[in-house]
């Protein structure tokens, strides 16, 4: 087992524990995962309300805020390398509760996408902080365990989401579910204030130069391994919000039972929740690339399976709802790793490395996920052709990204965290 990676020469880690830490990594995952999620079954309520004309046009709510969340990132990661963790996640956390607010007053449905974009520039803090925050603790298969502990969180979110959601809708109006939004990440903004420290050493701390920073971007973008699991981390990104954006239409208008929506959703993320949990479990004994590598060949063949169904007419609510938790469950053995695997190279460079591998997997991902999503036409195959096509396409950047081969790869040493 890897231990923390901290120099014996800095101060020792003064802050939460283990179990808290994992807590205080996955809530920021969890607030990005509630503010996808949690107003899926309002979309109809929102189109009506807000004169929406069509209903593709409704993945907007969903996908401006995942277009904000991803570009943000480009800005956060330098201001964490100079700035330290804990200011830069309190700015973007502030933002988050802010526009989450405003959006739950927006009078059109203009306002409310501006209003979702503006929320996820500030939820992007979350997601390159958490990750910046884990890399400067831990390396190697600890921080692929940490991080993974993290998703089970930001995974399983999921299957309570949509539901709270669906029961905030019978006791008020739509506009309640951005408020309570803003809610959790004011109670998380006072929790992380009180209990997290800064993790960044002020020995460690780099000057907001464009030099430097473009430096660092090359390497990260050129990286043959962070680059390779960046972009594989993108196609199957793109394919999780291409079943986000076309879950809601696929229960309501083509198996019209919109009453089992939250329930089979919540089936599908739990066993996302589940897979995680296990790898968990499993990646420091076997390791992040004989686990994932396995997984993604699971998930295209299970998409494939899908898409056969789906495009010979065979596709009803139990073969979606099983073949699509089958390979969602294949989803939860990736996505951790090929998170982890982009960034043990960069640690020295943890802050602006997260920003770019972010930028690129959600602002990318997002845009194949609404690309997906656009395509749907009554039936589910447009989205089970489209996670065949991201699993394939995946596969061809983690080749590349080891040099063909598989399974075992290059299991080099554990990178020391930078100090």
């Amino acid at each position: 087992m890897t231990s923390p990676a901290v120099d014996p020469a800095t101060p020792a880690f003064k802050g939460p524990g283990f179990p808290e830490f994992v807590a205080l990594i996955a809530m920021m995952m969890a607030l990005n995962a509630l503010a996808i999620d949690m107003m899926l079954p309002a979309l109809p309520a929102i189109g009506e309300a807000l004169g929406v004309a069509t209903e593709n046009s409704r993945q907007w709510v969903i996908t401006a805020y995942l277009l904000g969340f991803g570009g943000a990132q480009l800005i956060y990661g330098p201001l964490a390398d100079r700035y330290g963790r804990k200011p830069v996640l309190m700015a973007g956390l502030s933002l988050y509760v802010l526009f989450s607010t405003l959006a739950a007053f927006a009078p059109t449905f203009e306002l409310l996408i501006l209003a979702r974009i503006a929320t996820g520039l500030g939820a992007a803090a979350l997601r390159v902080l958490a990750v910046s925050i884990v890399r400067d603790r831990y390396s190697g298969r600890t921080m692929a365990r940490v991080m993974s502990l993290s998703f089970l969180v930001f995974l399983g979110v999921p299957i309570l989401a949509p539901a709270f959601g669906q029961l905030i809708l019978t006791v008020a109006p739509w506009p309640w579910i951005f408020g309570v939004l803003a809610v959790a990440g004011s109670a998380f903004l006072i929790w992380a204030a009180l209990r997290l420290p800064e993790t960044l050493h002020a020995e460690n701390r780099m000057p907001i130069q464009v030099g430097r920073i473009a430096s660092a971007f090359r390497e990260a973008v050129t990286h043959r391994q962070a680059i390779g699991y960046t972009l594989a981390m993108t196609c199957i990104t793109g394919a999780l919000f291409g079943f986000i954006n076309s879950s809601q239409q696929i229960f309501f208008d083509v198996f019209n039972e919109p009453r089992l929506f939250t329930a089979v959703f919540a089936a599908i993320a739990g066993g996302i929740a589940v897979a995680s949990l296990l790898n968990a479990k499993l990646v420091e004994r076997l390791g992040s690339r004989l686990i994932s590598h396995t997984a993604l060949l699971g998930f295209i063949t299970m998409s494939a399976i899908h898409a056969a169904v789906a495009l010979t007419g065979h596709e009803t609510i139990w073969t979606f709802s099983i073949l699509q938790a089958l390979t969602m469950f294949c989803f939860g053995f990736i996505a951790g790793n090929f998170g982890a695997m982009a960034m043990e190279p960069m640690g020295h460079i943890a802050g602006t490395a997260s920003s770019a591998q972010g930028f690129i997997s959600t602002t990318a991902g997002a845009s194949l996920g609404f690309l997906i999503g656009q395509q749907f036409n009554g039936s589910a195959a447009p989205m089970t052709v489209g996670f065949t096509a991201l699993g394939l396409t995946a596969l061809v950047c983690v080749l590349i990204a080891e040099r063909g081969r598989l399974f075992t790869g290059r299991n080099a040493a554990p990178v020391p965290a930078a100090s």
